[in-house]
Formats: C-alpha cells, structure tokens, sequence
C-alpha cells in the first residue's frame, strides 16, 4: 500500500449535484435494523439538515438479507445509496466509500443509532466551515448524557487511558460510532490507515493528531444498544494488537506524517520574539530534563555508596546523558528513524563533556572549600549544576545538534 499524500482531488462544491453531506451506515447482518435506522435518518436529515445529503448502506459481507434490504431501501429513498463489499470489516467499508465518495463532508454512524441525532448538524458545522478537519461524537466529553452498563463504562474509559498513556492520544472517546471528516483530509490521511476493522477510527484519529489536524469534539446523548453484536474480548485484542503496530511504524518514522501536516496541519500561532516551535520544545525538554535530572541523582546516590564522588557523577551523568539525547532527539526535537542517529549521540556526548565540565568543576570547588562536606550539601550543589547544564543542553541541541529541525521552525513530531 502506497504511503504517498496526493494532491487533492476532492469533490467540487460546485457541482449542483454532489451533495455537502455523505452519511455512511456501515452494516454486517443488520436486516431486521437497518431499516428502520435508515428511514429514521431520512426523515431526520430531510427535515432538519439545511445541506443535500446521501446516505450510503455500506454492507460489508452480510450473508442474510441485509444487501435486498439496503437495495429495497435505494429504490423507496431519494439520497440513499447502497454498497456491497466481498470482505468484512467497518474499516475497510468506511474507507471504501469515503474514498469513492464525491461529498465534501463524509460522516458515519452506528446502524444503532445510540447516538442522538441533534449532534450531527454539531458535528459536521465546523468542517463545513472549515474550522476543523475532522470530528467526533464524544460519551466522555462534559456535557454528554450517557447510559450504558457499567462493564461497557469501565472497558471504554480503560481503553481511552490506554490509548493516552501508549500513543499520547488527546481526544477523549475514540470509540463512539459517530465520527465526520472533511473529504481533502481524508484523501490523504486515509491511504495511511492500515486496519480494516474496529481500530480503524483509532488509527484514523491518532495519525490525525500527530499530523496537527484539529479534531473537534462534540458531547452526545448515547444510549446503549443491549443487543449490539460487538465481540468485546476479540474486539480488545484486535485494538491492542493495533496499538502495538501503530507504536512501531510511528516509531520506525516511515509513515509520512511530515508530510501531511505540511500539506494539511495547522501552523502554531505566532509569538513575538519567540522562534516558531520554541515554547513546545522547552515544554518538552523540560519534562525529559526533570525525568533525567531525577534519574541522575538516583544513579549518583546508589553508585556514591560504593565509589568516589567523582565516579559516581561521571557514571551517573554519562548514562542518563546518553537516554537524555536518544529521548530528546525523538520527543523534543521530533526526529524519527536511525538517519543520523550516530552523529546525533556522538554531539550528544560532546555536550555531555560540558554538562561533566560543570558538574565536576562545581563538585571540586566545593572539595577546596570543605574536605568532607554534608550530603545534602553536595547534592544541593550538583542540583545547581545540573540546572545550568540543562540550559546549556538545550541550546546546544536547539542550535548545533538538531539545528536543521529546529530553524525550520516546527517540531516534526509523528
């Protein structure tokens, strides 16, 4: 699967007939629901929508009478559509017709209709507009009405906590069957998105972000459907399983998310006499310091108990130096791949020297003022040190190790 972004080749809002609005249903052996939700989509949209608008059945390799419902249904409907895929999968269904379709505004929803219908007009307002890229119904958001089962309440906000604390995801429900996406991102993002499945939203929303797409959220009123045919255990594997291969190919940099947010993400607000990406990147290399700074006085103290202040500081700083470098070379500065990561390092520890310089320097001076200082003293000392080592870290990575990241004013981050 090509990885390339294309230039755009979304619909012409010109086009009398192409619709503002394509609604995707996607379905697998919903013939005794589909119906109903469809007309009642209708009639909602018909009255209430302000837009021309398509509802496409996407019926993923149902094997009962699901496909003669949807066909029944493009004949009685004006604006409904049907699609028939060989393979099962949502994601592959979505991504079939939202790829094929020619609406400058694609959306999707749960053949359940858990979710109220008064957030679609919500949903969909700011990317009509062109205020935001994509957007999602959220059962977590403040303002949401929710009822649901307490097992299905714990396994969803698990999930979300998960999906924060691996991919560093924002938004808030990644799972509610009520998304939308302006039709110019989704020819490029959707190349990108491998799964086929339940995670597809995930990938789709987690890419997004790391593209510097803006997601809106809008707060829904959902209701549970207790007959819903979600294999929850095989549906949990499947989402791990995702996550795990999305860590290792936004690890690897292979994905051209560079790339898209040129293309298509937001540039940071502008900050006088700031540098553009300055504030994000203290921000970060702040958060790595401290990690570090904290692992290094550990190191130091384990290791002062078996050998001389001095070897103790260089083991100490000689090891976190180098996971300090690896760790701001990808969080701080955004660079991924192994291209130059050996130069990177050997700067790195070139930098380290002047960090060693200051921290010794510093532990010898108090060594010709006391022979025998207190512990606390000496670590007091080394804590100031380390701070003017840091800021001196920072502006050596900034303007000598990753200069080219870093002049062209944004933090590649992916």
């Amino acid at each position: 699967m090509s990885l390339e972004t294309l230039p755009s080749h979304a619909a012409d809002p010109s086009r009398i007939d192409a619709p503002v609005l394509d609604v995707v249903v996607p379905v697998y052996n919903e013939e005794i629901d589909l119906e109903p939700c469809v007309k009642r989509l209708h009639t909602y949209l018909s009255a209430h929508f302000p837009y021309r608008f398509r509802i496409t059945i996407a019926d993923n390799a149902s094997t009962d009478s699901t496909a003669e419902v949807a066909r029944r249904l493009t004949g009685e409907l004006p604006g409904v559509a049907s699609v028939h895929l060989s393979e099962k999968g949502r994601g592959r269904a979505l991504k079939h017709v939202w790829t094929h379709s020619d609406a400058a505004i694609l959306a999707y929803m749960d053949v359940d209709l858990s979710t109220d219908l008064g957030a679609l007009l919500p949903l969909v307002a700011p990317l009509i507009s062109g205020h935001s890229d994509l957007a999602i119904g959220s059962r977590l958001a403040r303002g949401s009405r929710v009822v649901r089962g307490a097992k299905r309440e714990f396994i969803s906000r698990s999930y979300n906590l998960i999906l924060r604390g691996t991919l560093s995801a924002r938004f808030s429900d990644a799972q509610c069957g009520f998304k939308a996406i302006r039709a110019d991102v989704a020819e490029r993002l959707l190349p990108m998105v491998e799964d086929t499945g339940w995670f597809f939203d995930t990938e789709m929303l987690v890419l997004a972000e790391r593209a510097g797409l803006r997601i809106h959220e809008v707060p829904v009123d959902w209701v549970d459907d207790p007959d819903s045919r979600v294999d929850i255990v095989a549906t949990a594997i499947a989402d791990l399983k995702g996550i795990a291969r999305l860590l290792r190919a936004l690890g690897s940099g292979r994905l051209p998310l560079a790339t898209l947010r040129e293309q298509l993400g937001r540039d940071p607000l502008p900050m006088a006499g700031v540098p553009a990406g300055l504030t994000g990147q203290l921000i970060r290399f702040a958060a790595v310091g401290v990690a570090s700074t904290l692992a290094y006085l550990i190191l130091y103290a384990l290791l002062r108990t078996a050998v001389t202040p001095q070897w103790a500081n260089l083991v100490a700083l000689l090891a976190t130096a180098i996971a300090n470098t690896a760790v701001n070379r990808r969080v701080t500065f955004g660079v991924r791949g192994n291209d130059s990561a050996v130069r990177h390092q050997a700067q790195g520890l070139i930098v380290f020297g002047i960090g060693l310089a200051l921290t010794s320097g510093s532990l010898a001076v108090l060594d010709s003022i006391s022979t025998t200082p207190a512990k606390h003293v000496e670590l007091v000392v080394l804590i100031l040190a380390n701070l003017l080592a840091t800021a001196v870290r920072f502006l050596m990575l900034r303007i000598w190790v990753f200069r080219s990241r870093s002049r062209r004013g944004s933090h590649t981050r992916v």
